[in-house]
């Protein structure tokens, strides 16, 4: 489900949910690039035998910022604004990852919009986004992600 709105009526659905998005497979070959791009190579990530082996969750994890990133493509799919010229990711005022990801494991964004206000030439927005695992019994990732939209 995705909200689709405008600049000026944004403040309005402060308080409300805005929607779910579609579910996103993290596979290994992302883990590894997000390692090469990152300088992360930590074995519970890229070593997928030894992972296997030795890590306590039976496998190789997606790196947590790696699921943070993850924000900005799925926040796509639970907020259209269609009057903005340009968003930009302005923040984060809170993040925590209660499970890991297993490589492997499809995600999925449900958002809610926390907070606007109105910044030179657009508005900030605040939204508190959960980003939970499919099967999972607790979120991956609980974050406060600020945007800033500006118009046309």
């Amino acid at each position: 489900m995705t909200t689709t709105t405008t600049m000026a009526e944004l403040p309005g659905l402060v308080g409300t949910e805005l929607g779910t998005s579609e579910w996103v497979e993290v596979t290994q070959e992302q883990v590894n690039q997000f390692a090469e791009a990152t300088g992360d190579h930590q074995w519970i990530h890229v070593d997928v035998e030894r992972a296997k082996a030795e890590s306590p969750f039976g496998g190789p994890i997606a790196h947590g910022y790696l699921t943070l990133s993850l924000l900005a493509s799925l926040s796509g799919q639970v907020l259209a604004v269609t009057d903005t010229a340009m968003g930009v990711n302005y923040g984060l005022n809170k993040v925590r990852f209660p499970s890991p990801v297993p490589v492997g494991s499809r995600v999925r964004l449900s958002a809610g919009l926390k907070d606007v206000q109105q910044v030179a030439g657009g508005l900030q927005l605040t939204l508190a986004a959960v980003i939970e695992r499919e099967g999972g019994d607790k979120p991956v990732c609980i974050a406060e992600p600020v945007f800033r939209y500006y118009g046309g």
